[in-house]
């Protein structure tokens, strides 16, 4: 068989059906598996993810149902200025398209208030050093209270008008008040002295114009 008549429609008409017959086949299945994957995949169906900050778990749960949509609370942080529970952040944001069944990542306010340790600045400290470190930790500070001691020394820390021990804890970002020398020092009462002088001197208790008694003596 030459060439010519291999090629020939006529000659080898079988072979040539058997031929296209498999060309159809493989384009029929390559547009099944196509299709097939794109309702696997749902392939230009997507969904818009709603604005969900604000709202508490329940709610937000509630409103992804109904688009098709799941969530999972991942993280949380606080806020006071925003209600305990609600979410503050989300993955994906607002706004973008999503396929259905997706779930999306929430970050929720703290139902509690974080604590946080007071830094170590009392009897330890200047006052600008003890500010410097309660502000880069988040605290807020009120006016001094003068106390008794060198001058911009810190001996304390208050909370609520309560002086503070070592590695005691408050609420994260608390208003907080530093106890400052003024200069002064504490002095001895004078009646102190005066009774120690009588102590240490009997005739300084002796009354004017008398002399002081003395014990009878058998010599």
């Amino acid at each position: 068989m030459t060439i010519k008549q291999f090629f020939s429609f006529k000659e080898n008409k079988y072979l040539w059906w058997n031929v296209i017959a498999m060309i159809v086949l493989a384009g029929l299945l390559i547009f099944l598996v196509l299709k097939g994957i794109d309702i696997y995949t749902q392939h230009g169906k997507s969904v818009l993810v709603p604005n969900l900050k604000g709202l508490n778990e329940q709610e937000a749960q509630m409103m992804l149902r109904n688009r098709g949509l799941d969530c999972i609370v991942v993280d949380s942080s606080y806020d006071k200025n925003k209600v305990s529970g609600c979410i503050l952040e989300q993955n994906p944001s607002e706004g973008q398209h999503v396929k259905e069944g997706r779930v999306i990542y929430l970050t929720v306010n703290s139902l509690t208030m974080p604590m946080q340790t007071i830094p170590d600045v009392a009897d330890n400290s200047s006052v600008r050093q003890a500010t410097a470190k309660l502000i880069s930790a988040g605290f807020i500070l009120t006016a001094n209270e003068s106390v008794t001691g060198e001058r911009d020394w810190v001996y304390g820390v208050k909370y609520n008008g309560r002086q503070l021990m070592l590695g005691e804890k408050v609420p994260t970002g608390a208003t907080l008040t530093l106890m400052v020398g003024n200069g002064t020092k504490e002095t001895i009462q004078e009646d102190t002295i005066n009774m120690d002088d009588e102590f240490s001197n009997p005739e300084a208790t002796t009354e004017p114009g008398k002399e002081p008694a003395t014990e009878d003596s058998w010599f």
